[in-house]
């Protein structure tokens, strides 16, 4: 009965310093306050915009050529699969390391005494080596390869979440570059034509020169302008290819107009982030590996218990009979207590405790980001769509204006200044319009990766 009472005396007292416990999520996160008041909260239950896969959300037939292609060939997610492939194998290690370790030695030896008659002899022994988890040691360290495969596992869905995000970006890009490549090119055309007409009216001695020269410079600029706009959608069809890990070449795609998106956005309650958000779940499973690297540095501090033996054969079992053939068999049990290491102990147990509470604040911290995320994305389409509608408004009232001063210009009542005003005005306006509708179409895809959609 002592013996019986002493060893639930020590399950006891190894229970209460978290030897044996499982990790559990912190309490007291900033869950309930990530939103804001003005954001409306839906039911758990509905499917939010993280939910829906990227098949749905992104209807371009030619983008989800693209992003297929991309989640085969890039290289970063190709990367994150081998270092899942790595934490598998670590953990299946971490396992197999409560079984016993089985090695076989032959041994053999050639004997001479004096140059008498050679002995021969040889051993066959196979070692045996058990250690016994009395204190939690292997298991502590096969829950923290397993929290490092979720981490990685994790990892690996914030990869192909950004990379879905990042082609999805970089071809409405294209496609805001094609819009505003057309808008140029129309204005150009529309340019050389009036240059053309003021240089008739100036040989006639209707138009001064300072006005044709005006023009000339305006025109000039708009070609600066439409080259500088060619620049730039070459190098982002060069980005693309990186991102999609081929080389350099012309991305088919569609065009901005053509793009449709939900025009109502579910975002859930808080609480999901902490499953659905890659970045969040790797978050967590840093310390839920740091809070099992703290058990083990206090197990250090408890006896290891460890079994041996050696089974084999051997022909050489004493010196009377020549070559006396039998089996060996040997056993041993070791018990070692750590008692004074130099204070590696207790650094080891000090520092993963810091580890683990560095691993809880940047928890929170990421845990705060993704709110941060969500609010500003949401916001974000909101203002875009509302930008959209007034830009659109002016651009109509400003293709008014143009057909006004064209009137009165060539009647003589307006200068050639208002007529360039306000075509300039018309061009700003409509420009303005493409941008609103590709940020909007890049706060969508915001939101739907601060949700955590592009996992499925």
């Amino acid at each position: 009965m002592k013996r019986i009472g002493y060893c639930l005396a020590c399950v006891t007292l190894l229970s209460s310093c978290h030897i044996y416990q499982n990790y559990k999520r912190p309490e007291g996160l900033p869950v309930d306050s990530l939103y804001r008041d003005s954001i409306e909260i839906t039911s758990n239950d509905s499917v939010t915009l993280g939910d829906i896969s990227w098949q749905d959300l992104f209807q371009d037939e030619q983008l989800q050529l693209w992003i297929e292609y991309g989640l085969q060939h890039n290289t970063d997610i190709q990367i994150a699969m081998l270092r899942t492939e790595q934490a598998k194998a670590q953990l299946m290690s971490a396992r197999l390391a409560f079984l016993p370790s089985l090695s076989l030695s032959p041994q053999g030896t050639l004997t001479s005494t004096d140059g008498g008659k050679t002995v021969k002899s040889y051993e066959l022994p196979v070692q045996a080596s058990w250690e016994i988890d009395l204190f939690g040691n292997l298991r502590n360290a096969k829950k923290g390869s397993h929290t490092s495969l979720l981490q990685q596992q994790a990892y690996q869905q914030a990869v192909r979440s950004e990379l879905i995000a990042n082609i999805a970006n970089g071809y409405y890009t294209l496609l805001l570059l094609d819009e505003q490549i057309t808008l140029s090119q129309k204005t150009l055309e529309v340019w050389k034509e009036q240059v053309r007409l003021m240089e008739a009216k100036w040989k006639i001695g209707e138009e001064t020169e300072n006005a044709v020269t005006q023009a000339r410079a305006s025109l000039y600029e708009l070609e600066a302008t439409h080259n500088d706009l060619l620049r730039q959608q070459r190098e982002a069809e060069n980005s693309l290819c990186t991102l999609l890990g081929k080389t350099s070449q012309t991305i088919k795609r569609s065009s901005l107009s053509a793009q449709e998106f939900p025009q109502h956005y579910n975002i859930g309650i808080p609480l999901r982030l902490l499953s659905k958000r890659p970045d969040v779940v790797q978050a967590e499973m840093v310390l839920a590996s740091a809070y099992y690297n703290t058990n083990q540095a206090r197990s250090a501090f408890y006896p290891n218990l460890t079994l041996s033996g050696e089974a084999g054969w051997t022909n050489s079992l004493g010196q009377v009979i020549a070559n006396p053939s039998g089996w060996i068999l040997s056993a041993l049990g070791s018990l070692t207590q750590p008692l004074f290491n130099r204070g590696k102990l207790v650094s080891n147990l000090r520092v993963s405790k810091s580890e683990e509470q560095i691993a809880l604040l940047s928890y929170k911290q990421t845990l705060l980001d993704a709110g941060e995320e969500v609010n500003n994305a949401l916001y974000a389409v909101e203002s875009a769509g509302r930008m959209w509608k007034f830009h659109s408004q002016q651009c109509k009232e400003l293709e008014r204006s143009v057909e006004t001063s064209e009137s009165l210009y060539q009647t003589g009542n307006a200068t050639y200044l208002e007529l360039l005003t306000a075509r300039q005005s018309l061009l700003t306006a409509r420009l303005s319009m493409a941008t609103d509708k590709f940020t909007q179409l890049q706060s969508v895809i915001t939101l739907y990766h601060a949700l955590g959609g592009g996992t499925l």
